[in-house]
């Protein structure tokens, strides 16, 4: 299924990194609806409410993303010996579907993910860099499901209360309010708009990322210590 980007609205002046709520307040106004301008207003003093973040910024699978591998084939996912590991240290549920592994990450970078009080379901999680609202000035914004080093990286993750995951959707202010406060919270910043030094992950450049590589163990002498191998990985 295409990607529908496309949208009538975007973003009409640069974040105000100093007072991001000042900015989004003004940016609203763009809002033709009162009622809709309250309820977004409501939402962003209320964030802690609507939206869960992951406690540290995690790349987890580094050569990953959500590309179909034919037209109209979704993509699923077999996890690695090493993420398996992972996972069962942390009592992470793995699930191989397409968004998967983007779940995966957000939840062992410790983020929360809510139950869902309509549903079975728990809160979406939702990637904030989804390839579409471009920012003030730009034609285009990365898409993280199409791009290894940002699929399965945490700070580019929420998890989202229906209202919020709506809304992220909806209203470009309301997605530059999350994207400026995920620089806040790790320096994340692929569209590179925030600061002018980066990573080649996107991130400021005085900001940590933790990448989860692939244990490698070669030749048949002890191990060194620490390094668990390859057997300790099988089911």
């Amino acid at each position: 299924m295409p990607y529908n980007l496309d949208s009538p609205t975007r973003i009409g002046e640069p974040v105000k990194l100093k007072d991001p709520f000042g900015w989004f307040t003004d940016e609203v106004e763009q809002v033709g609806n009162h009622a809709q301008r309250e309820v977004l207003k409501i939402v962003a003093k209320n964030l802690e409410s609507f939206v869960r973040w992951p406690a540290e910024a995690l790349l987890l699978c580094p050569e990953w993303d959500r590309t179909p591998v034919a037209v109209g084939k979704m993509k699923y996912f077999q996890y690695p010996h090493h993420v398996r590991h992972l996972a069962r240290e942390k009592s992470v549920r793995l699930d191989g579907r397409p968004n998967g592994p983007a779940i995966a990450a957000f939840l062992l970078a410790g983020g929360e993910r809510p139950a869902r009080s309509g549903s079975s379901n728990d809160w979406s999680i939702h990637h904030l860099y989804s390839g579409k609202f471009p920012y003030a000035g730009r034609e285009s914004t990365t898409h993280a499901t199409k791009q290894p080093s940002h699929f399965t990286q945490s700070a580019g993750l929420i998890a989202a209360h229906p209202i919020a995951d709506a809304m992220v959707d909806e209203f470009p202010a309301f997605t530059w309010l999350l994207r400026a406060d995920a620089f806040h919270r790790f320096g994340y910043d692929p569209d590179r708009v925030f600061t002018e030094k980066h990573d080649e992950l996107g991130f400021a450049a005085d900001r940590p990322c933790r990448v989860v590589e692939v244990p490698v163990f070669m030749g048949s002498g002890p191990r060194p210590p620490g390094d668990p191998g390859m057997t300790e990985f099988l089911e």
